[in-house]
């Protein structure tokens, strides 16, 4: 297959193993055929084009027929004289043709060329072809490939059929030689309506116990945004990437279309569909007859979707009629039919390019016609989005304007606080064009403007929240009310706490206290003053926090606010010695969390929970940790506010523990089924998947997930994991420059963004850095650079005196938890080993302290505690910490890590005791496969690609071979190996 890409193949892992595991099994005597189904543009060509390319790398010959659409007068066998012709050109596979003078004459070559039509001719033909196959096979293993089967003639419908069921699949008679063939035939699923000629062809060869059948379903959404980035080279912004992944819907060729139809130098994707996929969608639709077209037409006006009754009423033809045009566009696999009496376009762009083909008039008159129908419905959160949707297009505002009112409560009443937010943004557009006499009663922009920031602080959106909030302050003036001035200010305040802008939510908090007074008693002064006491306290004004607090306790208890309560009391835990880390602290949080939920106040409860599960972190109670975090949110996920302000601290905080307690597969899987669900200002959530991501060895992929943490909405967790991965990234690739450049940069922007001169996280960022730092000072002291070991281990002093004073201060004046202490422990040992060299007592302590949970870190810190111990010459505990490491790294899948150890192990000839003694430790069934193909002299590359698996896998393979062995080589290794009868003459590896 010559068809070349300039794409990358992505998203096929699971479709390109079925296919070559069939090669595998053909070349080895075993004839197999797939037939490959899916959708126009979905990768059934591109996918046979990779498995063909490597059938041809294992030495097969690939053969390839197309079938061509040429109507009702198709020309006969077009694939097969395709094929047959290219294997003629063939100087291998020429001589076969001799003994088959009938397929000479198919294909010109013989006398009197040209296929015989008669019964008799067309059997020998076929028997021929059959034969000839097989002859070829036994000088070369074969790969036929056939395209667009769905266009295939009639002749070789029926040759196809005479080959899968007869001929060149089955086996040959008992010392014959084996038929080492392959066949892949495409088709697409969409083109194949009711009465299409290969479907009953189809249903018989599935049957045959050697054809398979391949589904090459929708593309993953990742896969979409992977296949796209890719193409424009990073210069789309990720809200058009996101756009185009949402309407190609999985089909890649689609994605392209749609990534190729951008204006130059706009970041936006285009409303109007790109008139050459809209012809190619449109071609299909032109094909069914007037009365099925005007029925889709109708139909994309409704929508995606379109329940049966509203289309009857709108489209206005006699009911056998509208069956009649329904069953034809049904059975071209247009629209599906749902089980509740609807019909759904197969893909939104046929809907989209029949929408776009409609006359203005049109499509005003057929929106007006549904708003009509769906008004007289009566009232449900289906009806008033459509309604609203309706109404808006064809001209009636006023009507738009309650139906999105209508959809928004509806929305409140299900929790779907994004949907919520779209109708009330509608509402507010609408608002301004609907003349006044015609706005809904007790309704005001205002009130609506605080909603609707409440609404996109729910769904995750706490920018847009802030935006929509100082639209209400606009909106209010000088006039408004002291009680709603206050409300919008306080209101204000709590979004601006959200995006880490806390002088002015303290600023907004105190100006809305001032507006309204404590008496007499009222429930807005109450929530104003539990406001500004959150306000106060990020600022560091914690005297007029709790004095606040306790004033506005007493009221909110007066006046039975029991969730203001609830609220105030979280607050004041944290102002008092019995905090979130205390026994008697955690059983207030517990009281608070049950006033809040007798309330009925979701978000109130979620941040009891929230400390709850913080509380357990800062002092390494872990698995209780955990348990908060499972609850919260659980809780959350029912009420549909996954993406709400503590529901995402707690994603984040449960991705992070993932990560720390090594549960690493868990964190990235989690982290990929968010991309999902939350926004992408909650990005941060799910950014510890980028710690694990690197500390396999993922290094780009880290990299640029931290660069695009830096480049989203400003956020200062955001900020703190980029800055986590990006100086450890450094530090891995040993640049100590960067490093200490990095440390600086990420010290000043979360500063910056926290209002604390040094946040509490200095400490691990400087740890990091210390690292690169101290491995700079180590080579110059080795290669005798003097000058070079002085000034890294004066930058080590000055990294050193930063994270010690960050330690002792605190940015909330509480002392260091385990974590932080681990840390500490860390940066002294390496501040040491900077100075003077790595010391034995130093790294005890950092490992000592890594015992609260973190096993990467506790591996970390062994395989600097192994280096100290052999510089002072106690080798076997230097074997012992390095081969206890080295367990965890292989574990976790710590590529870096696993083989700094193995370099160390080599360097300090450090033997495990488990190896040592005559005695070698069992080898699981996958290293005996990786102990064989060592044998055979493959590399790690060839090791990963004979047993489908990466380069760096078969290399932590590769040196756990070794450490087991006690080989300082891979020959070494294979020496042993053969003494000890772990691998045979033949090259067989035998399972210890």
């Amino acid at each position: 297959m010559a068809q070349t890409f300039d794409t990358p193949f992505v998203g096929r892992a699971d479709e390109l193993a079925r296919l070559t595991g069939v090669l595998e099994r053909a070349a080895a005597g075993d004839p197999r055929a797939v037939l490959v189904a899916g959708d126009a543009g979905v990768g059934k060509t591109r996918t046979l084009t990779v498995a063909a390319a490597h059938a041809a790398t294992t030495g097969m010959t690939v053969l390839t027929g197309h079938c061509v659409d040429l109507g009702d007068v198709g020309l006969p066998y077009l694939p097969f004289t395709e094929i047959l012709g290219a294997a003629a050109a063939d100087e291998r596979l020429a001589p076969a043709f001799a003994a088959y003078p009938a397929v000479g004459r198919l294909i010109g070559t013989g006398e009197g060329a040209g296929p015989v039509p008669d019964a008799g001719s067309r059997l020998q033909l076929f028997e021929g072809i059959a034969g000839l196959l097989a002859d070829l096979t036994a000088l070369a293993p074969l790969l036929l490939v056939l395209e667009d089967l769905h266009w295939a003639d009639h002749s070789s419908r029926d040759l196809l059929r005479f080959l899968l069921s007869r001929g060149a699949l089955q086996r040959p008679a008992p010392g014959g030689p084996p038929h080492r063939l392959a066949v892949f035939a495409s088709y697409r699923a969409d083109d194949l309506h009711r009465r299409h000629p290969l479907r009953p062809l189809l249903a018989e060869l599935v049957r045959l116990p050697a054809v398979d059948r391949l589904e090459m379903r929708p593309l993953a959404d990742a896969d979409i945004a992977r296949l796209v980035s890719a193409q424009c080279g990073g210069a789309v912004s990720d809200s058009t990437v996101r756009r185009i992944v949402d309407r190609a819907e999985g089909n890649a060729f689609y994605a392209e279309e749609l990534l190729a139809a951008l204006p130059d130098g706009e970041g936006a994707a285009p409303a109007v569909l790109p008139s050459g996929l809209a012809d190619v969608l449109l071609i299909r639709i032109e094909q069914l007859t007037e009365t099925a077209q005007q029925v889709l037409r109708t139909a994309a006006v409704a929508g995606r979707r379109v329940r049966h009754e509203l289309l009857r009423d709108a489209v206005q033809l006699p009911e056998e009629e509208l069956e009649s045009a329904l069953r034809e566009a049904v059975g071209h696999q247009l629209l599906l039919p749902g089980e509740d009496a609807a019909y759904s376009f197969r893909h939104a762009l046929t809907r989209e390019a029949l929408y776009a083909d409609l006359l203005p008039g049109e499509r005003v008159r057929l929106h007006g016609r549904f708003a009509a129908f769906l008004a007289g419905e009566g009232r449900s959160a289906q009806s008033s989005a459509e309604r609203a949707h309706h109404s808006r297009e064809s001209h009636d505002l006023a009507d738009a304007l309650v139906a999105s009112l209508e959809a928004a409560d509806h929305a409140q009443l299900v929790h779907a606080p994004a949907e919520e937010l779209r109708h009330l943004e509608t509402a507010l557009e609408l608002w301004a064009a609907v003349d006044p006499s015609a706005h809904p009663e007790h309704s005001d922009p205002v009130a609506l403007t605080l909603r609707a920031s409440a609404a996109a602080a729910h769904s995750g959106e706490p920018h847009r929240a802030v935006q929509l909030t100082r639209s209400a302050l606009a909106r209010a003036g000088s006039d408004a009310g002291s009680e709603l001035a206050a409300r919008v200010r306080y209101t204000l305040a709590g979004n601006l706490m959200r995006t880490d802008n806390l002088e002015a939510a303290f600023t907004y908090s105190s100006e809305a206290l001032a507006l309204i007074p404590a008496e007499p008693p009222s429930r807005t002064w109450v929530w104003a003053a539990a406001t500004h006491v959150m306000a106060a306290r990020y600022v560091g004004r914690d005297e007029d926090a709790e004095r606040v607090a306790r004033q506005a306790l007493d009221v909110a208890e007066r006046l039975r606010l029991v969730d203001a309560q609830a609220d105030l009391m979280i607050s004041l835990i944290g102002l008092e010695a019995h905090d979130r880390q205390t026994p008697k602290g955690r059983e207030r949080l517990l009281a608070a969390r049950e006033l809040a939920r007798s309330a009925g106040n979701l978000p109130v409860e979620m941040r009891a929970l929230y400390n709850l599960a913080i509380g357990c972190y800062d002092c390494g109670e872990l698995d209780p940790c955990l348990n908060w975090i499972d609850i919260g949110l659980d809780r959350a996920r029912r009420a549909g506010l996954l993406s709400s302000p503590y529901a995402v601290e707690l994603r984040y905080l449960q991705s992070l523990l993932l990560y720390t307690l090594g549960r690493w597969d868990e964190c990235a899987r989690a982290a990929a089924a968010d991309v999902q669900i939350l926004t992408s200002a909650s990005g941060f959530a799910t950014a510890p998947a980028l710690y694990v991501a690197l500390a396999r060895g993922e290094y780009d992929a880290a990299v640029g997930g931290a660069r695009a943490l830096l480049d989203g909405p400003p956020d200062w967790m955001a900020s703190l994991v980029a800055s986590i991965v990006l100086i450890d990234a450094a530090a891995l690739r040993g640049d100590a420059e960067d490093c200490v450049r990095q440390l600086h940069a990420s010290v000043g922007r979360l500063s910056e963004a926290s209002g604390s001169d040094r946040p509490d996280a200095v400490v691990r960022l400087a740890s990091l850095s210390l690292s690169a730092v101290a491995d700079a000072a180590d080579e110059s002291r080795l290669s005798g650079d003097a000058t070079g070991a002085g000034r890294w281990a004066g930058i080590a002093a000055e990294l050193l005196g930063l994270a010690r004073s960050t330690a002792a201060h605190g940015d909330d004046g509480t002392g260091q938890g385990p974590e932080g202490l681990a840390w500490s422990a860390r940066a002294e040992a390496e501040g040491v080993r900077a100075a003077t060299g790595p010391d034995v007592a130093a790294w005890e302590r950092a490992v000592t302290a890594f015992g609260y949970g973190d096993p990467y870190e506790l591996a970390r810190c062994r395989r600097r505690l192994a280096e100290a111990l052999l510089v002072a010459g106690r080798r076997e505990e230097a074997a012992e910490q390095a081969y206890a490491a080295r367990d965890t790294a292989v574990r976790l899948g710590a590529v870096p890590l696993c083989e700094a150890l193995d370099a160390l192990v080599r360097r300090g000839r450090l033997t495990e005791s488990r190896a040592s003694g005559g005695r070698i430790a069992a080898l699981t069934a996958r290293e005996s496969e990786v102990l064989r193909l060592l044998g055979q002299g493959r590399t790690n590359r060839q090791i990963g690609e004979e047993l489908f698996i990466s380069g760096k896998t078969a290399s932590v393979h590769v040196s756990n071979i070794l450490a087991k062995l006690g080989a300082a080589s891979r020959t070494e290794a294979v020496g042993i190996a053969y003494r000890e009868g772990l691998i045979t003459s033949g090259g067989t590896a035998v399972n210890s």
